[in-house]
């Protein structure tokens, strides 16, 4: 640049305060798309690592032999169709391997208003893990005792007591297979303990609620917990998935019976040493009694992002086109006012700038803007994280708070940096021409 340049960036930045107004709605613009973009990625990311969290201390999922990501997303997340079962004494074989420190017991099929009931032991309360190593918590009550003494309680997760307006004390039936969560608009707290078992198919055997967990931000939030016990006693007389005619066993009656499980959805395991992984894989894969699998959640869900990573991209393209429509709105507003700016223009060649000049300001104008955009933009997705973020990670389990940028975030600010950069030499080079144009021919 020419020895005038340094008193052409003050009248150049003069300049654009006195179109404030235009080029602020501009910012605004690539602001919104440049949080948009972060955002996408930030949610990406964090449901990745949600879904990663939900089974933090688990080291292996034991179910039957069929497709391992069908397995992890029914008996953890409690998603898709329901897996084949695995024997009862299966798992307590397998629970019993000497690399074995500790075994949960799931089994899924019934509901209650369309949320999953989970049927387990008091080891799921003493050894699952969720987030960064945390325990689960009870905010009202207590957990599941032995099914001796706590054969017909249940504990809510924090979603179905808040949605159905449960407390500890209430009851509630069961029905056999899976529902669609009702909605608060029809079951609101006015009706939250009336005609609560009216088309439940397990009506006549209700379970008392005798804990409420705190909000985890995972499936466990819209889960029923019931002993496996409890599991076998409401479907004595029940064959096939349909109730027997004819027979009804009372609840008082129900501890005469055999309440061992004969099937389970599948085990959670933690080793010992997570070394000897692949030893207890292998010999669960290679078990002699029944077709199993032992299934890494880690590997299951490498499957499944695989399977996302259409959907995953279709979105930062998305993103993508926000903020080239925010760059070309940049462009637009530039090039619009430039026949607006021509006698701005000609004063500064008048005093000495050259087309060069004039080239590198109105590209360094357009760079500002961007880069303001861009700091504006992260500024804003900074403020949702702080205002929002604790309120989403209590409900979704998705860790959306404030944060620097991530390697991956610096490198998408740095790409719309330098594409705003490239799209303002467009209105340079016009302002070039037209300076060009207008040094060589006289004006009257």
């Amino acid at each position: 640049m020419s020895r005038v340049a340094s008193h052409l960036i003050p009248l150049a930045a003069q300049s654009a305060w006195n179109r404030r107004a235009t080029l602020a709605l501009t910012v605004l613009a690539i602001a919104l798309s440049v949080c948009l973009l972060l955002g996408v990625e930030r949610l990406r990311l964090a449901v990745r690592a949600g879904f990663a969290q939900t089974v933090s201390g688990a080291d292996l999922i034991v179910g039957a032999r069929g497709s391992p990501l069908q397995l992890v997303l029914h008996s953890v997340f409690h998603l898709g169709d329901a897996p084949p079962g695995m024997s009862w004494e299966s798992a307590q074989a397998i629970a019993h391997h000497p690399a074995v420190a500790w075994s949960i017991p799931v089994s899924l099929g019934d509901s209650h208003r369309g949320y999953p009931v989970l049927a387990t032991t008091s080891a799921y309360f003493a050894h699952f893990r969720h987030g960064d190593d945390q325990t689960l918590r009870v905010v009202r009550g207590r957990t599941l005792r032995d099914a001796q003494t706590d054969l017909f309680a249940a504990v809510l997760g924090a979603e179905v007591a808040e949605a159905l307006g449960y407390d500890v004390g209430s009851q509630l039936a069961l029905s056999h297979g899976e529902g669609m969560p009702e909605s608060e608009q029809e079951y609101g707290h006015e009706h939250e303990h009336e005609h609560e078992h009216e088309g439940a198919d397990h009506a006549d055997k209700p379970f008392t609620v005798v804990g409420i967990l705190a909000r985890t931000g995972t499936p466990v939030d819209r889960s029923v917990h019931v002993n496996l016990s409890a599991m076998e006693a409401i479907h004595l007389d029940w064959q096939g998935g349909t109730h027997l005619p004819g027979m009804a066993i009372p609840a008082e009656f129900v501890s005469r019976f055999d309440l061992t499980p004969k099937q389970v959805t599948g085990i959670i395991v933690g080793l010992k040493s997570r070394a000897a992984v692949f030893v207890l894989q292998r010999h669960v894969n290679a078990y002699r009694d029944e077709a199993l699998m032992g299934v890494l959640p880690g590997v299951a869900l490498a499957q499944l992002w695989q399977m996302a990573g259409v959907g995953e991209s279709a979105l930062m393209v998305l993103s993508a086109l926000v903020v080239a429509v925010g760059l070309a709105g940049l462009v637009a507003v530039i090039l619009a006012g430039l026949n607006e700016r021509r006698r701005e223009l000609a004063i500064l060649r008048a005093i000495g700038a050259s087309p060069a000049d004039v080239f590198v300001l109105l590209s360094l104008e357009g760079l500002g803007l961007t880069l303001a955009g861009v700091a504006l933009g992260f500024a804003l997705l900074t403020a949702l994280g702080l205002a929002a973020g604790p309120w989403i990670a209590a409900h979704y389990g998705l860790g959306l708070n404030a944060a620097l940028p991530t390697v991956s975030e610096g490198l998408l600010l740095a790409a719309v940096v330098g594409v705003g950069l490239l799209a303002s030499l467009l209105p340079g080079w016009r302002a070039y021409r037209l300076s060009l144009a207008d040094g060589l021919t006289p004006r009257t």
